[in-house]
């Protein structure tokens, strides 16, 4: 029989919220979508992320966790880039004040690297890339991307990771100054997750098997194995 629920394929319970809200009441095919993450049904399974792209670790990982789940599998890497810091911390967004890394400690961090750079300076963006795969082979990929700049303090109580220090100019607030279904909305998460919901709203069938959406993917057909 048919698995007819999502893996997420993450521990990071924030993450889960913000993409279980995004694609809340998806009904592909007519029934509605189970979205489950990994401590729900495979607690204590863990896959190491070796990749020096955010695309090499989402496909690495939603490759990894889809040979031992029956339905589709979602995974997901995301991170910050910082312009004045060439990029970083990137794929070590989460770890980036290792050892023992914490949201307060990689914010702390990157506050003293960025402590003598002016405001004008202070570019960054969100990055999020999400791998659609099904028993080992990849159905899809999506890629959100978001523009901001980095305060000089922490701002707001919600959101998670770098959030409080991230200033959305459009909205002129941090992102942890957001409501929940609104940075769902402008996110990078967000974006690509509302790319992932268009892809499974489209499907005719049941979300198993089917091709790829080259419209709306990133071309899949070089990324059937981890890099």
């Amino acid at each position: 029989m048919t698995e007819r629920r999502l893996l997420l394929a993450t521990g990071n319970p924030g993450k889960v919220r913000e993409i279980r809200r995004a694609l809340e009441g998806l009904t592909p095919g007519g029934r509605r979508l189970g979205v489950v993450g990994l401590p729900d049904v495979l607690p204590g399974l863990a896959h190491a992320e070796r990749g020096r792209t955010f695309e090499e670790n989402a496909r690495s990982k939603s490759l990894f966790y889809s040979r031992r789940w029956p339905g589709l599998t979602l995974a997901e890497d995301s991170g910050l880039e910082i312009d004045a810091l060439g990029g970083a911390p990137g794929v070590r967004s989460a770890r980036f004040s290792a050892p023992r890394p914490s949201d307060e400690k990689n914010n702390r961090k990157v506050l003293r690297l960025l402590e003598r750079v002016p405001a004008a300076a202070r570019k960054a963006r969100f990055v999020c890339v999400m791998v659609l795969a099904e028993r080992g082979r990849i159905v899809a990929e999506f890629r959100g991307e978001v523009r901001g700049r980095l305060e000089r303090a922490p701002r707001g109580a919600s959101g998670f990771g770098y959030d409080p220090l991230f200033y959305y100019p459009p909205l002129r607030r941090t992102f942890a100054e957001l409501a929940p279904a609104l940075k769902n909305r402008v996110s990078h998460r967000g974006r690509a997750a509302a790319k992932l919901r268009r892809f499974l709203e489209a499907k005719k069938k049941a979300p198993s098997g089917g091709r790829p959406d080259r419209a709306s993917a990133l071309t899949s057909a070089q990324s059937r194995r981890p890099r």
